[in-house]
């Protein structure tokens, strides 16, 4: 019977996640979840074997929900499987993860959390609470244990002015990584809201503002969580260990944080891996995720529907859609991303979310995508068509079937209740759109783009692909 992986069996292995034990803890990271273990937690475990950051993570559980016995029996350690596509070629890869030093349950070990807030080992806090987490919540956080991530951030941060007497040096780098537009910013503006409330000094307020960098931050992997049984049984036969918190993400990796030259000096762990990139500008990464990436999925989702096809990779399995896909990507949504952006760095990224879309190891569907369907077509792809027109005063083909397979998908052919299902292929699906009851309503799809309150504009123009302005 094979040894659990825990730290005993570790400090036996002569192997370089063993060496880590021993670095200090220099992040204290709010969030356990399986993004963070992935990603930003996967680029200081490399940083760490290169010898480049020397420092350990202590995860903040802030929430009852989820269970965290499962790392702390093996004391953090955990394997991570690197599965997909990259260049048009399935890889799969694990990596033993031994950067996260322990774990912290807030409500029960706060003032462990303010020890580790003081520590002068401590350069980091990253955050992934939710977007519902990096909200305004008017309360003391000198009463107990904070509820909000903000107010808790904020007694971390207060707490380490305290006990270093307002030492300038002992600023920290905080990066939130919720999917906000300019989370750090964001972020930045919630703790001095708070620190008003509160009442705090305002030599405080100076040195949280003058003292500590907050960096807005995009992350993007996709990561299912725990493999499926089939592909932990091929990997236990490999492991000489049992790994019951083992996690599963596609090889494409990205965190991109912005930040100046002083950050990207604390943050050396950026460069073990070339998807950690620290600019002064990460607008560009924003943009070609939300254009190539979400727009696609947002402009193909009902047309992929319609086609029969229910999981992403059966669609890029066919050579018809594959060709369709690939198309709108390079030859439409190329031209007309609202940004400049070299056209050579744009098909590179699009030859990316081509491996990422043919990915064999997720089942990501497309009724799933299809969720708030009409505020996703309003942010990610009316931008899109609209500039392509103002340049070439015509609709992009591929991009107007898209338009018109949503239009299909979205108009409810019956209400249940307070539910609205819609009808293609002769199979009903649940609309899961916050405004289905408006589509229930309107007459047709001339009608349903004629919703000036709804789309910002009246964009019916959109069906003709003849139109010229």
């Amino acid at each position: 019977m094979k040894p659990t992986l825990n730290r005993s069996w570790l400090v036996g292995q002569d192997i370089p996640a063993a060496k880590i034990l021993e670095f200090p803890e220099k992040v204290m990271q709010f969030g356990t979840g399986v993004l963070l273990r992935a990603l930003p937690d996967h680029f200081i475990h490399k940083a760490n074997l290169e010898g480049i950051f020397k420092g350990r993570i202590v995860m903040i559980k802030s929430t009852q929900r989820g269970d965290a016995d499962v790392h702390i029996q093996q004391d953090c350690l955990y394997t991570t499987v690197f599965a997909g596509v990259r260049n048009g070629q399935t890889v799969q890869e694990t990596m033993l993860n031994s950067s996260v030093s322990r774990i912290l349950q807030a409500n029960d070990q706060w003032e462990e959390v303010l020890a580790l807030a003081s520590s002068k080992d401590l350069q980091v806090i990253i955050s992934n609470t939710t977007e519902v987490g990096l909200q305004y919540v008017a309360e003391d956080i000198r009463a107990g244990v904070p509820v909000s991530f903000p107010g808790k951030l904020l007694a971390v941060l207060h707490s380490r002015f305290i006990k270093t007497s307002g030492d300038v040096n002992a600023g920290l780098v905080i990066i939130p990584t919720e999917l906000l537009p300019d989370n750090g910013s964001l972020l930045k503006s919630i703790l001095n809201k708070l620190a008003a409330h509160n009442d705090l000094d305002k030599s405080f307020i100076e040195w949280l503002n003058t003292a500590n960098y907050f960096c807005s931050s995009l992350v993007d992997r996709i990561v299912p969580g725990k493999p499926t049984p089939t592909i932990r049984a091929e990997l236990e036969e490999k492991l000489p260990y049992t790994d019951n918190a083992m996690i599963m993400a596609e090889p494409y990796g990205l965190w991109a944080i912005e930040g100046d030259a002083k950050v990207r000096e604390l943050l050396s762990f950026h460069t073990a891996d070339p998807g950690c990139i620290i600019e002064e500008d990460i607008t560009i990464y924003r943009e070609l995720k939300l254009r190539l990436l979400n727009a696609t999925h947002t402009l193909c989702c009902a047309y992929a529907i319609r086609a029969g096809f229910e999981p992403v990779i059966d669609a890029m399995n066919d050579p018809s859609f594959r060709s369709f896909i690939e198309g709108m990507m390079k030859e439409e949504i190329a031209l007309c991303i609202p940004y400049d952006i070299p056209q050579e760095r744009i098909i590179a990224f699009a030859n990316e979310v081509i491996d990422r879309f043919s990915n064999p190891y997720l089942q990501h569907r497309w009724l799933s995508i299809s969720v708030q369907y009409s505020s996703k077509m309003k942010m990610r792809a009316l931008p899109l068509l609209n500039r392509y027109h103002q340049k070439f005063n015509h609709i992009p083909p591929r991009m107007r079937e898209g338009l018109l397979a949503f239009l299909e998908f979205i108009k409810p052919v019956r209400k249940e209740g307070e539910q609205y299902f819609g009808l293609m292929n002769g199979k009903e699906y649940l609309i899961d759109d916050s405004n289905a009851g408006i589509f229930y309503e309107a007459t047709d799809r001339e009608q349903i783009l004629s919703y000036v309150s709804l789309w910002g504009t009246r964009i019916e123009w959109m069906l003709d692909d003849s139109y010229q302005s």
